[in-house]
């Protein structure tokens, strides 16, 4: 929990107010699955103890999509050609109040939940004795486990403008759910916006920074707002004035997303979400944090000073690297078994505690191939092609660095050794993000790492984010950052995908097949299945279903690898055909990535019907074909689309230590830029160099091309 947020623990009560940008979509209608959400929150919220109250916006925006659907269906064609009277908005306040209430009620019924309508005005509050009656009625309908639903009265008040505050006791949800706050004591207040939070800076604008904590001294003038929102009243600017004012009382405001479908329980978790209104902001001694934009504006500015070493400097870096990881080897390993034991008491499966492990040999080959890496040919401004367009006019195309990487991976520490070795090898700046579970792990590696990384580079370089609650803005940086690597879960790298304009490179499962055609070596075939399920069960390159050829069930032979895969430890669970002939249990999906001593058989029909099983259900990382056949294996090889496939060896060969790489910061099944084991190649682009004497276009008027090509050598 962070200990800005740590007042949540004592929080009871909490208001939450929805604004209309919220639970409208942008054609005005309601946004059905965002309230829903919203009402699943505050369900879980209120059977957890809760006593949570709804200030709801958008009534009278739900009163306009109503009566002007009214309006055309009792129109006449003479009446539609006709100009349009602009619909009254305290009429549309009385029809939108009905409907959007109608339907919180029949959503939390669903949910065996009960709320309550409270309409209220601004003159309502100058009654003292209103307001002790409020007081005690919202009192009881809490203890009777009810959610109070407020909203102000529009189709009643005597404003005489929707943002005139004639009263100066409110004048929109906002300032209102901030006087409930107050006047029923609330421990918190939330604000969902259709932002993540507040901006200093219009969300959309590249460089906009979000603030984590508003402290006013420091932030008042810093801010910029952009347009008010193009439905309901307030705006960003309402709600930071609302929870300015909440905090001023002594009462917490979160203003937040209310797209995401959990931030209200995220806030009451103590975790970093939104931007966060407190009393005491301006006096915590909080620690000065690197911004996501300084971290990787750092790291581009430290790739360029590394790109400007010699090949010679560089490949030092990466022997001094190695060099330390050995020397520091006890030290590696005492942080990493704090990690692990972390992850035991946590209840981890075994998969993840394979992966999360470095044992001493483990860090000797991280070493070695951080070696290799450094003993490769210089990649950096390496000649591609070379062309004399005019006579004196050369043109040529050179390999060079993307720029910056911001990885983001799970569980495996030692992916940061080799994503951080294959940076400096590349020339590229470097963010990463590693998992929790790993997270001494990885600071004690990064720590290491960058202190090998000479000042006269920096150690800025290589940057390590430690909270998930940057990430959201690293991805946001499409102008600093390159390329984004997720190395994970399919979740993880579906959520990266959808949350950035940055391009992204990777794979999300590693659903590896192995078919045993009816010419294979049956001896081969054991050893190739047993390596590509057993060597290293929770890599995404061991097999998960082998697909065997229909002629190996006559002669029992399926059944003895069926039994010698057992043997070893391996649960197999079987497809439609394969489960009812081997008495084994049948799989829901073929889509399956186990990452552990399990996989699925199937019994297949020919090598057609195996590639067309592949394409169906894999995940076009790594398939394997196993026969005697050459026929048979170049049509399985031209035909299978996967970023590798393997003809009589192992899924596990597809690694790129093992392909002569050095390392390898992943394995994509992108189509784009680079598939397979990504190594250094997979992180360079290219840029063109025109040397002339002196040459202008000058409408090509004595120009003459000769468009030669030229020895990459000059």
């Amino acid at each position: 929990m962070d200990f800005s947020r740590e007042f949540v623990k004592d929080v009871k009560r909490l208001i939450v107010k929805v604004g209309t940008a919220v639970v409208t979509r942008a054609d005005g209608r309601l946004a059905v699955g965002r309230v829903g959400a919203l009402c699943e929150q505050l369900k879980e919220l209120n059977s957890q103890g809760y006593e949570v109250i709804l200030v709801a916006s958008g009534a009278v925006g739900v009163g306009i999509q109503r009566l002007r659907y009214r309006r055309l269906v009792n129109s006449s064609l003479d009446d539609l050609q006709k100009p349009q009277i602009e619909l009254d908005g305290k009429a549309c306040a009385a029809v939108g109040q009905s409907s959007l209430m109608a339907l919180y009620d029949t959503l939390f019924s669903q949910l065996d939940a009960t709320a309550s309508q409270l309409l209220v005005t601004e003159s309502d509050f100058k009654n003292p004795h209103f307001r002790m009656q409020l007081s005690e009625t919202v009192g009881s309908l809490l203890d009777l486990r009810v959610i109070p639903i407020f909203n102000e009265n529009d189709a009643i008040s005597t404003r005489g403008h929707p943002n005139e505050d004639s009263s100066g006791i409110f004048c929109d949800n906002d300032s209102l759910a901030t006087l409930l706050a107050t006047e029923l004591k609330a421990d918190l207040l939330v604000l969902l916006s259709d932002v993540e939070g507040l901006y200093d800076a219009p969300p959309k604008l590249p460089h906009a920074k979000m603030i984590h904590t508003y402290v006013r001294e420091k932030h008042e003038g810093e801010i910029t707002f952009g347009d008010k929102s193009k439905v309901g009243r307030g705006g960003m600017t309402a709600k930071v004035k609302a929870a300015i004012q909440a905090a001023e009382a002594g009462i917490p405001a979160v203003i937040t997303s209310g797209y995401a479908t959990d931030n209200i329980v995220k806030v009451l978790q103590g975790q970093r979400v939104g931007t966060l209104f407190h009393k005491d902001a301006h006096s915590w001694a909080l620690v000065k944090e690197i911004g996501a934009r300084e971290l990787a504006v750092a790291a581009r500015e430290c790739s360029r000073q590394l790109q400007a070493l010699s090949s010679k400097d560089r490949s030092k870096i990466l022997m001094d690297i190695a060099d330390a990881l050995e020397a520091n080897e006890k030290l590696i390993k005492a942080e990493n078994d704090a990690d692990i034991a972390a992850a035991q008491e946590a209840g981890y499966d075994n998969s993840l505690l394979s992966r999360l492990t470095l044992k001493p040999e483990k860090i000797s080959g991280l070493a070695n191939s951080i070696r290799v890496l450094a003993d490769m040919k210089e990649p950096i401004g390496h000649v591609l092609t070379r062309m004399e367009l005019a006579d004196g006019l050369v043109l040529e195309k050179k390999s060079c660095p993307l720029g910056v990487l911001l990885i983001v991976f799970e569980s495996r520490p030692d992916a940061l050794v080799q994503i951080a070795s294959l940076s400096i090898r590349s020339g590229n700046g470097l963010l990463l993000k590693g998992g929790k579970e790993a997270s001494k792990s990885n600071a004690i590696l990064h720590k290491i790492i960058t202190g090998a990384i000479p000042n006269t580079v920096g150690e800025k370089l290589i940057g390590l984010v430690t909270s998930r609650e940057q990430i959201p803005d690293l991805l946001k940086l499409n102008d600093v950052i390159d390329l984004v690597i997720p190395r994970g879960s399919n979740k993880l790298v579906s959520q990266i995908k959808d949350s950035t304009k940055i391009p992204v490179l990777g794979h999300s499962d590693g659903i590896c097949h192995v078919y045993i055609d009816k010419s294979a070596n049956m001896k081969m075939a054991k050893h190739i299945v047993l390596d590509a399920k057993t060597d290293y069960p929770a890599a995404c390159n061991a097999m998960e279903t082998l697909l065997v050829h229909k002629d190996f069930l006559s002669d029992g032979r399926l059944n003895k690898l069926v039994s010698e895969l057992q043997r070893k430890g391996v649960t197999v669970h079987g497809g439609p055909r394969a489960s009812a002939l081997l008495n084994i249990s049948q799989v829901n999906s073929f889509h399956h990535e186990y990452n552990s001593m399990a996989c699925t058989v199937e019994i297949i029909e020919d090598v057609h019907s195996a590639i067309d099983h592949i394409h169906r259900h894999g995940s076009a990382h790594t398939d394997c074909i196993i026969t005697e056949d050459p026929k048979i294996a170049e049509i399985f090889l031209h035909q299978v689309d996967s970023a590798a496939v393997f003809h009589n060896a192992s899924t596990r060969f597809c690694d790129g230590a093992r392909f002569g790489l050095g390392a390898e910061v992943g394995i994509s099944t992108s189509r784009i830029h680079a598939r397979g084991p990504v190594g250094v190649d997979g992180l360079l682009t290219s840029r063109w160099i025109l040397k002339g004497n002196g040459h202008v276009v000058d409408g090509d008027e004595g120009v003459v091309y000769t468009h030669k090509n030229l020895a990459t050598q000059a």
